[in-house]
């Protein structure tokens, strides 16, 4: 264990630790800390403090005058259960009167956990398993394209192409756990009736990097980032489309960064290429007399700023009645699966998840929807254990089932 390390913080990160106001605002707001309500260490107030202490430690005046002095093991390890139980979901930012960026405050804290050998045991799984097998399953990479076994024809573009206008990036999820099979699937066909040039590019896509890069390990992803973007290249696409929204984030802001050039192609995600190809005529919908949910994905939403595309799609199918959550937008509230959470305590994911369902639940809509492929095995598995009679789907899915 050694002491934190301050280069692993930006200028402005470290003006922020002194910049909280100690106002409690945010505790509120944090969905990990409402279901677990006895660990304090989660809270972004608590967490900035922890942070805070350690740096004064390091440069305040008792450490001018006798030297350094590094945190007490008890209390670091209790900052690393606090950090690694938050969501990254983002809401604390957005109702912090101070804006202070938190996402990428408590990523910087991972990073610095990481560098002294305090964080959760099971991310060391995550890094071997990201380093040999390209993705995080742990399945053999050269079967990114097994999802497309079901459908009734497999068209040209699904590992048949190998230059085309779009690249559609299908993530390490659907790619690999059956329950979101259907979400490529559907992604494709849409694609196909729209008469879109489009192709996936199987094997050769690998993580885009988002799982370690949250779990503060991101300089070991920057070979992935760069062999990604080489194949990108390749196909000559002008666009890259992801429908899952963590993908969407990093290959659209964090490639740039990190690789420090830009990517020569325009990165969307899916809900607004399909809210495009609806606003050109390319797609024709039935109408479906229903009422629906839509729950923002926090990456799709408060990190990527992706309200409207879903909410046009979904209001584009006609007799469909979209109803409000009431946290939606900017205040929504997380499903509870991101942050790779999942991977250190199920149970929290779990009990996270049940709130929001509940949300839905009191929308009376029969069809809860929502724009990533982890948001609805979470938000799913929540349904199944609370015995609710709400179906849960993705967008497209929809879109798919109502195409005429």
């Amino acid at each position: 264990m050694s002491r934190p390390d301050l280069s692993l913080y930006t200028f402005r990160q470290l003006l922020e630790l002194d910049g909280c106001t100690r106002c409690g605002e945010c505790t509120q707001w944090c969905p990990t800390f409402t279901e677990k309500p006895d660990l304090d260490a989660i809270t972004p107030l608590r967490k900035i403090e922890a942070v805070r202490r350690f740096v004064r430690g390091q440069v305040g005046l008792r450490a001018r005058l006798f030297g350094p002095r590094p945190p007490q093991p008890e209390a670091l390890q209790t900052h690393s259960v606090g950090t690694y139980d938050c969501t990254l979901c983002g809401r604390c930012a957005v109702v912090c009167p101070a804006h202070i960026q938190t996402r990428e405050l408590w990523i910087a804290m991972r990073r610095d956990l990481v560098r002294q050998g305090v964080y959760p045991a099971v991310f060391d799984r995550l890094r071997e398993t990201f380093l040999t097998a390209h993705n995080i399953s742990g399945d053999d990479n050269a079967n990114r394209l097994i999802w497309s076994q079901n459908l009734p024809e497999i068209p040209e573009g699904v590992g048949r192409k190998t230059r085309a206008e779009v690249v559609y990036f299908v993530g390490c999820v659907a790619s690999f756990y059956p329950q979101s099979y259907s979400i490529p699937q559907n992604a494709v066909q849409v694609l196909e009736k729209a008469g879109v040039d489009y192709l996936t590019l199987g094997g050769e896509e690998w993580c885009c990097g988002f799982p370690l890069v949250i779990a503060g390990m991101g300089d070991l992803a920057i070979e992935t980032m760069r062999h990604n973007l080489e194949a990108v290249r390749r196909t000559g696409a002008r666009r890259l489309v992801a429908a899952c929204p963590s993908c969407y984030h990093t290959w659209k802001h964090e490639y740039p960064r990190v690789l420090g050039e830009p990517l020569g192609f325009e990165v969307l995600h899916l809900t607004e290429l399909l809210a495009e190809l609806l606003a050109e005529g390319r797609l024709s919908l039935k109408p479906l007399e229903e009422t629906v949910t839509y729950h923002d994905p926090c990456d799709l939403g408060r990190t990527g700023g992706v309200y409207d595309a879903p909410r046009e799609v979904i209001r584009a199918i006609p007799g469909v009645r979209l109803v409000e959550m009431e946290h939606h937008h900017q205040y929504s509230l997380c499903c509870g699966g991101g942050g790779d959470v999942e991977m250190a305590d199920k149970d929290l994911v779990a009990a996270v998840a049940r709130r929001r369902i509940g949300e839905a639940q009191a929308t009376g809509a029969k069809i809860l929807l929502s724009a990533c492929q982890q948001c609805k095995r979470t938000l799913a598995g929540a349904a199944r254990q609370e015995k609710l009679r709400v179906r849960v789907m993705d967008v497209v899915e929809l879109v798919a089932q109502q195409m005429a």
